[in-house]
């Protein structure tokens, strides 16, 4: 909850932390007694998983133990250098869990200053605390938009309506009076109020529901739940291969039980695609404190990749596209009504409202009450549902009866074809929002409301357009992702603003009010229509849901009350840092600097995560596959296993690891697309064959000219190479299109392999012998044929799925 500024009496504004004159609350000595008590409403806000949670989910990993079993076992078998592989483990683990404490921070500190702070009433003083500092008997005061944190029963209601919607399932709000209970995670959509708490903490309603998940929950995630579904087939594919080449090294070497162990092992190692997750983890963490640079607030992690998948953005005009402030430019009269009079009553509905919404705020502005005139006797308060506000007053003089008076929306209150409708379009044609101010034949509670009403005045607003909100909405044209305009405002003013920003589109606006029941003929119209006006929030969400019947991914915008039912049941909600508290606790993203122009970034942050886990993804399972490939092969013929831990751990740290690193963090604009393990597992897959195929040809021709004592390393270094020149074809192929760093990185590691084998000590290190010419220029041409066949499976699985 923002700290809402209050009014008087007279309607002037007065800060928080002033006497209100009403119930007084409880005194500090109460609220203390009740702190000692433990009754406070404690439940932890977490914005992250907690350290403890981090160090578990990094350590505590299924390859971590497999993999940690196998450096055991080369331990006890030795030399060490096979071990190497577990100096990686260490290092994934150590790089995952510091990477994740850096995006905890930035969560939690952007948690901090985007966190609400509920008006609470004590010894007479209301003043905004933190939420965790409320406690049991609390007077927690209530306006337009405020969340209830706690569970109630209210103890003040001036036109209060409460949202239950999103607990109940209940769309109508709710009219609260005195005694009637309030539900924690319901919220405000009309009025004013104030509520004594009777449940905090872990026995509030909505903390109940919250103990099934934490606010920064993982929601679904196809990235995530692909990468899960592609460790899974590995590890039960791991199984009867590992089984087959335990059982083979051990027949083919005989007595030599250890080198049976080293080279079961070297097998097993490659299989695990160990870097994936955590590359994964570090991609969505690097991208949380990217977007925290911009003030974004990503409330739930996969939000950065749902939001990068969204080809349908929904925005609602006033605080996206238009500033919340606005002016009055006219006050025109109608029917004969004397300025003073309209500018009187004016002054009255102004001082009738505690919470003003930013129309009447403009209209408070420009004629602020002053004690005189009209006193109110009866509000009726502003709902997006209604489209008006209204009040009964008593007569200039203060006494008698002024009548009842709305200020509303004139194409709502006012029949198709009355004289004063037309001045109203012709300005809101302009892009001005116009407000009438009328006086009704009907007491304001009346069910028949607003009955026959008489036009005194239009009040004539301009809103300001946001500077960067043009920018913004041709970035998104660029990326082909359609822009609804989707407002509770005049339709044609609504398609005025939009015009002005260049918005496709934006000369066919079309009047909410008529469209259609059916939800096949709401999408149809929404699905090609741009700009909509005069819609409610219950049609916003309407709109939203036949948009994903389509099959869109679709986002959400806004910062109102109104917005909240549309902003949860979207793809991806983004709710503005100073909008209502009730937006702000159902969005996936906050833009916590109020700037439409970050959604941009945070679009381009989810392509980046998106398109390097793809990319990176094809390198780790292209070693999966040619690494279960070369190991049924080698129980197939029944040779020793071309390969030691350590010659792995080499290629796998130069051609995949290191690689993998800097590709998986780079820049990468592509739109993101659906099926990510069939994407992946088309290109790895035939790249993995092929890499296999020609590695074991290589090895069986090493077999022929190598034998006799000492011929092992040679055998194994001319796999090595095979393997290792054809991997870095892969590595080629995948750090595509070519800027001078990836062309760098990729000669840089094709030189790192060069030094280990021109330099002695690392010859004897590695067991990497080159031995005469024969072999290694065998090695060479075989790895030549495999890397063609890599780019030719490449370039046709590329036009397949073109």
């Amino acid at each position: 909850m923002n700290d809402h500024a209050r009014t008087d009496a007279t309607g002037t504004a007065v800060p928080a932390g002033t006497p209100t004159g009403r119930h007084p609350g409880l005194s500090g000595a109460e609220v203390a007694r009740r702190v000692a008590r433990g009754e406070v409403n404690d439940v932890p806000v977490r914005s992250s998983r907690s350290v403890a949670q981090i160090v578990r989910a990094n350590v505590l990993t299924r390859f971590n133990a497999i993999l940690g079993v196998l450096f055991a076992a080369i331990v006890v078998v030795g030399p060490l250098q096979d071990g190497l592989f577990g100096v990686v483990i260490l290092a994934n683990t150590l790089i995952g869990i510091v990477q994740e404490l850096r995006a905890k921070r930035t969560l939690d500190g952007l948690a901090v200053i985007g966190e609400s702070r509920p008006v609470v009433r004590r010894d007479a003083v209301a003043a905004p605390v933190a939420t965790g500092a409320i406690v049991l008997g609390d007077l927690v005061e209530l306006g337009t938009g405020d969340k209830c944190v706690v569970d109630g029963e209210v103890a003040e209601a001036d036109g209060l309506e409460i949202d239950e919607s999103l607990l109940t399932g209940e769309p109508d709000p709710v009219l609260k009076r005195p005694g009637d209970p309030v539900m924690s995670g319901s919220f405000v959509v009309a009025g004013t109020g104030a509520f004594t708490a009777t449940k905090v903490g872990r026995h509030a309603y909505a903390a109940q529901l919250a103990e099934e998940a934490s606010r920064f929950t993982l929601v679904h995630s196809e990235l995530r739940s692909g990468v899960s579904q592609i460790l899974k087939y590995v590890t039960w594919m791991m199984i009867p291969v590992a089984v087959g080449l335990v059982i083979t090294q051990l027949i083919v070497e005989g007595n030599d039980w250890r080198e049976a162990v080293r080279r079961m092992i070297g097998g097993i190692v490659p299989m695990v695609p160990e870097g994936l997750v955590l590359l994964m983890s570090i991609a969505f963490a690097v991208g949380v404190v990217r977007l925290g640079r911009h003030q974004c607030l990503v409330q739930e992690l996969p939000a950065i990749e749902g939001l990068a998948r969204v080809d349908t953005v929904c925005l609602d005009k006033t605080g996206t596209l238009t500033e919340g402030r606005m002016d009055v430019t006219e006050l025109r009269t109608l029917q004969g009504t004397a300025e003073a009079d309209a500018v009187a009553v004016l002054r009255a509905l102004g001082a009738a409202d505690p919470r003003p919404n930013a129309s009447l705020r403009a209209v408070i502005d420009a004629y602020p009450p002053d004690g005189t005139g009209h006193r109110v006797r009866q509000t009726v308060p502003f709902s997006s549902a209604r489209k008006y506000s209204g009040a009964r007053l008593t007569g200039p003089d203060g006494t008698g009866d002024g009548g009842s008076w709305l200020l509303g929306a004139p194409d709502v209150l006012l029949p198709a074809g009355h004289p004063a409708l037309a001045a109203a379009d012709e300005r809101g044609a302009r892009g001005l929002r116009v407000l009438l101010l009328a006086r009704t034949d009907r007491p304001l509670a009346d069910p028949g409301a607003p009955g026959t009403v008489t036009p005194a005045a239009l009040v004539v607003l301009e809103q300001r357009l946001r500077p960067d909100a043009g920018h913004t909405l041709r970035y998104f044209e660029q990326q082909d992702v359609a822009v609804k305009v989707v407002s509770g405002d005049n339709a044609a003013s609504v398609g005025a603003v939009a015009a002005t920003l260049s918005l496709p589109g934006a000369e066919r606006p079309v009047d909410a009010r008529t469209l259609p029941q059916d939800p096949a003929a709401l999408a149809e119209v929404v699905e090609h229509g741009t700009v909509f006006g005069r819609v409610t929030p219950q049609q916003k969400r309407d709109m939203v849901g036949a948009l994903r019947s389509r099959g869109h991914n679709v986002a959400m915008t806004g910062d109102g009350v109104n917005d909240v039912l549309a902003l949860k049941d979207a793809d991806i909600g983004v709710a503005m840092g100073s909008g209502s508290e009730a937006t702000r606790a159902v969005a996936q993203i906050v833009l916590l600097d109020n700037s439409f122009a970050t959604l941009p970034a945070v679009v381009a942050e989810g392509r980046r995560v998106i398109g390097n886990i793809t990319r990176v993804s094809n390198l780790f399972l292209t070693k999966t596959v040619y690494s279960v490939l070369l190991a049924l092969l080698v129980v197939i013929w029944r040779v020793p296993y071309p390969f030691l831990p350590r010659h792995l751990t080499l290629l796998s740290t130069l051609t995949i690891g290191i690689p993998a690193f800097f590709l998986a963090l780079a820049p990468n604009n592509e739109r993101a697309r659906p099926h990510f393990v069939r994407r992946v597992m088309r290109f790895s897959g035939p790249l993995g064959v092929v890499a296999g195929t020609a590695t074991f040809v290589s090895y069986l021709v090493s077999l022929r000219l190598y034998s006799g004592a000492g011929s092992r390393d040679a055998q194994t270094s001319a796999a090595t190479l095979t393997l290792f020149l054809v991997s870095m074809w892969v590595l080629a192929i995948i750090a595509r299109p070519y800027t001078w760093w990836r062309i760098a990185l990729v000669l840089a590691m094709g030189g790192c392999f060069a030094v280990v084998l021109v330099t002695p000590a690392l010859q004897v290190f590695f067991a990497l012998r080159l031995v005469g010419t024969a072999g290694p220029w065998t090695a060479v041409a075989i790895a030549v044929a495999g890397s063609a066949g890599c780019e030719a499976a490449w370039q046709w699985v590329g036009r397949r799925t073109a």
